[in-house]
């Protein structure tokens, strides 16, 4: 399930949304939206506003399990070769993923990567663009175990304490804060082809 098509009638800031119960039923921020008011955490360990960290730059803005997840690491490799193209036209390239700050400096050390990345630990900015969802029990038991994962488990509706991640997802941001592309699939392990993502964001003025 894909979630691709333009809203361009809503483009107030959305509130924060609850998390999924799955990753099927994530309610991602669609196209023609603004990007929600939240706080991001930087690799310093700092807290500041979204719009402050996009600071009114056309913005590639993606999503990803963690430093952990081999799939988001090809894709991040895909998009550090894709970056010099996308700063000739005119982009920032920003990830955000649940690991802690001092994961996401070995992430940056061990691929030499020169984009920001930003610690959504807490699942607050996922939250925000409604792509957080509980893990099942087994998989929550799995990560936690497999991946030493320390991040804080949420209840479910039915009062279970699971972890929460984001569906991987990939938004094309204009300077005013609005999305104008958008690429969410609940399967993490399909991602944007690179050459698309690339066309997308030459379309933007």
């Amino acid at each position: 399930m894909l979630f691709t098509s333009a809203s361009m009638a809503e483009t107030k800031t959305m509130k924060t949304k609850p998390v999924a119960e799955s990753a099927e039923w994530v309610s991602p921020l669609l196209n023609g939206q603004m990007v929600p008011n939240v706080d991001a955490v930087t690799i310093d360990g700092k807290s500041k506003p979204l719009k402050d960290v996009l600071a009114g730059k056309k913005t590639i803005l993606f999503f990803y399990r963690g430093g952990w997840c081999p799939f988001c690491n090809t894709q991040m490799g895909q998009l550090k070769q894709l970056e010099p193209e996308l700063k000739k036209a005119g982009f920032q390239l920003i990830g955000v993923s649940t690991d802690a700050p001092a994961d996401l400096k070995k992430s940056v050390d061990s691929m030499s990567l020169e984009y920001q990345l930003l610690s959504d630990y807490n699942s607050t900015i996922s939250q925000a663009f409604g792509l957080a969802f509980f893990t099942s029990q087994k998989t929550t038991e799995r990560y936690l175990a497999a991946m030493k994962l320390s991040n804080p488990l949420q209840k479910n509706a039915d009062g279970e304490e699971r972890l929460v991640l984001p569906v991987p997802a990939i938004y094309v941001i204009d300077g005013k804060g609005l999305v104008q592309f958008s690429y969410v699939n609940p399967n993490f392990r399909v991602r944007l082809q690179p050459e698309i993502l690339l066309a997308a964001a030459k379309l933007v003025k």
